[in-house]
């Protein structure tokens, strides 16, 4: 007996912190092994979006608020958020089955930060639309698009710091930077920097994680 309970009580021994702090660091990994498949497809997807729609834009106002194509603003903000539209709509159902996998604490944080992202933009509706009634067409859009931006830029950040992830905290960055410099050169220039400086580097970072994955696919 005495035996017995000797090997059970060494079955039962408390984990050295360095055992725990393996067990947390291997979650971990599999934890962003789990979710960097949909990265590139996400970055790909979102940086088509911004460069199509953002492009639209550029084409309305052009570089000094000269057109530069027969493009209505109607069918420029059509084309914007008809795309941005289709996308949220892939990737909500993408991350809805994305956390259908995981539970606990890793669930209720991904919950809440999809959250922050409807009432984010419930903001930006009700924000520019009181406010965009007292200004000029081309005012109005870059205040649209701004507030959207700025949105986007805080909530990568946010996300960033919350889950660890450096990259996301840097895209986030790049995008408040992009926005400021964007507010500050007019409507067009916002545009064509949203459209190249966003829209080109998202689809760049979504080539780059893929080819990067195939080259080292045991590794996120």
């Amino acid at each position: 007996m005495r035996a017995g309970e000797a090997e059970d009580a060494e079955g039962e021994r408390a984990l050295s912190p360095e055992e725990m702090l393996g067990i947390i660091e291997d979650q971990r990994a599999a934890a962003a092994r789990h979710f960097a498949g949909p990265l590139p497809a996400f970055y790909i997807l979102w940086g088509l979006v911004w460069l199509i729609g953002y492009g639209a834009l550029f084409v309305r106002y052009g570089v000094s608020g000269r057109p530069q194509g027969p493009l209505s603003l109607g069918v420029a903000l059509t084309i914007l958020f008809g795309t941005m539209a289709l996308a949220l709509v892939i990737t909500g159902y993408a991350g809805w089955r994305q956390g259908s996998q995981v539970r606990g604490a890793s669930q209720a944080r991904g919950a809440m930060y999809g959250l922050s992202w409807f009432f984010g933009y419930m903001l930006v509706g009700a924000l520019c639309g009181h406010f965009g009634r007292l200004l000029p067409e081309a005012e109005r859009t870059l205040l649209w698009c701004s507030v959207s931006m700025l949105v986007v830029g805080l909530l990568f950040m946010a996300g960033g710091a919350v889950w660890g992830v450096r990259q996301m905290f840097a895209v986030g960055v790049w995008v408040t930077v992009v926005n400021v410099a964007g507010v500050v050169a007019g409507p067009g220039l916002h545009a064509l920097f949203s459209a190249v400086g966003v829209g080109g580097v998202f689809i760049a970072m979504g080539v780059g994680i893929h080819l990067r994955t195939r080259l080292r696919p045991g590794r996120a």
